[in-house]
């Protein structure tokens, strides 16, 4: 059962401000700047298959917790590249779902699963192996009935806007139909270039060749390849696009002379890239895409400081974003030099930083949004997507950034069903630091109104110009 002062401070006083605070923010609309759902969904409006496709198959939080069991993604009905077999059955990859449910207990995961379950489908039994028939049948019947179709529950979430991220090689035919079908619901697109501008993404050189025949121009030379990028960024913005993303495994950039960055991209495009070699034409790459920006308005993100696909194994066999990302150290200060040196005091440029590296927050990430007019923060992300990141997160970076140079929450997620309940943690969370501030005399009480507001719908809004 969801205790309704959850995630709200202990001490009385402060737990009745908090609670004062949220009341105002609860029911504000979702403004989901950045995420992974798929914009099929919403283009065929078709009903969810089946609840372990809903809740387990695209969800890389619950199955890689189900992996470091021992679980093979194979009995949780993930995709083999090569088509080659895996458990088909709901109602099997269901229980064994519910049979480890236990291993969720005091993650993140199951408050949004358990408030998924409340919220979305009415069930406020708790979930276990006695209950997982109950569960799925339920769900299932829900699925079949036309209030739980894709656009039925966007619209009863209170989605204003979400953003959906693709790759530049994609011909954007979801977002086409959507426009077609005359529904308004505000799905819009984000341009994720990274299998054009990182020399070790698989199949770079024919990737690049297909980029160029998309943009109607020959991307294999450097001024085409540039031009290709253009092309595809306006392409992207026609599809209500506002923001870049670039997931780099370093926040590394460079300024490289022109004459430079082509011969790197020769290189590239011939394969003899070293590791370095790669890195540093990715780091050019985010400086051009932040000079794109200030000519498109492009918001840039940067989600740098993961070893993504960690494992070989399931990258063999699954294929990539498949829960083995893993957090490693990053530079800010000296890696985005470069970048900053060239456009960091842009202010008409929004380049929104992201960190898997919380050692960061206070000594080199608050401190450059805290100065630099081009910098903003981004949320608590990903591992430190819970009640404890997302304070650790206020608290580490409020006393040098402020809140102003923060962007407030996205959810990035794949899981649909969560996404209500993501935002309401972020609400209760942020409500909960600011009305220990209020209590500890740091903030005047109707100031903690407006900036609760501001965090749980006006910065995201501004930020990513939606």
């Amino acid at each position: 059962m969801l205790q309704e002062n959850r995630l709200f401070p202990i001490e009385s006083t402060a737990r009745g401000i908090a609670r004062s605070l949220y009341e105002t923010v609860r029911s504000l609309p979702i403004v989901s700047p950045h995420g992974h759902t798929d914009p099929r969904w919403f283009a065929e409006n078709a009903p969810f298959p089946d609840p372990a496709q809903l809740f387990v198959v695209p969800d890389h939080y619950v199955f890689r917790m189900l992996c470091s069991q021992g679980i093979p993604l194979t009995a949780l009905g993930v995709p083999r590249v090569d088509g080659g077999p895996t458990e088909t059955d709901g109602r099997k990859i269901w229980r064994l779902f519910a049979e480890n449910f236990h291993l969720f207990r005091g993650t993140p995961s199951r408050l949004w699963v358990e408030q998924s379950f409340a919220d979305v489908f009415g069930l406020t039994k708790r979930f276990s192996a006695e209950t997982a028939d109950e569960f799925y049948d339920h769900i299932q019947d829900c699925l079949a009935r036309p209030e739980f179709r894709p656009r039925a529950l966007f619209e009863r979430f209170g989605i204003e806007v979400i953003a959906t991220t693709e790759s530049p090689l994609d011909d954007l035919k979801w977002h086409e139909m959507i426009r077609r079908s005359g529904w308004t619901g505000r799905v819009v697109t984000a341009y994720r270039p990274d299998p054009v501008v990182d020399p070790e993404f698989e199949g770079f050189r024919s990737n690049i060749e297909r980029f160029g025949e998309l943009a109607g121009t020959d991307a294999t030379t450097w001024k085409g390849y540039l031009e290709a990028h253009r092309i595809r960024r306006a392409f992207f913005k026609s599809y209500g696009a506002t923001s870049s993303d670039h997931g780099h495994a370093t926040a590394r950039t460079e300024d490289l002379p022109q004459a430079d960055a082509a011969a790197l991209f020769e290189k590239a495009l011939a394969g003899r890239c070293t590791p370095q070699e790669a890195d540093a034409f990715r780091g050019h790459m985010l400086t051009e895409m932040a000079r794109m920006s200030l000519e498109d308005g492009l918001i840039l993100q940067i989600h740098p400081g993961s070893w993504r696909n960690h494992s070989a194994g399931v990258m063999a066999m699954h294929g990539r974003d498949k829960g083995f990302d893993i957090p490693t150290r990053t530079d800010y200060v000296r890696a985005l030099k470069p970048l900053l040196d060239a456009v960091g005091m842009r202010p008409e440029l929004t380049v929104i930083l992201f960190t898997l590296d919380e050692t960061s927050y206070s000594r080199e990430l608050a401190p450059l949004a805290g100065a630099y007019p081009a910098l903003k923060l981004g949320p608590a992300w990903w591992f430190f997507d819970s009640a404890e990141g997302m304070r650790r997160f206020r608290e580490l970076t409020t006393e040098t950034a402020g809140f102003y140079n923060t962007v407030g929450f996205n959810d990035d997620t794949r899981a649909f069903c969560s996404i209500p309940a993501r935002h309401d943690v972020a609400r209760r969370v942020d409500c909960a630091y600011l009305a220990t501030l209020v209590a500890t005399g740091r903030l005047d009480e109707d100031e903690a109104f407006e900036v609760a507001h501001d965090l749980a719908y006006k910065l995201a809004k501004t930020a990513y110009r939606l």
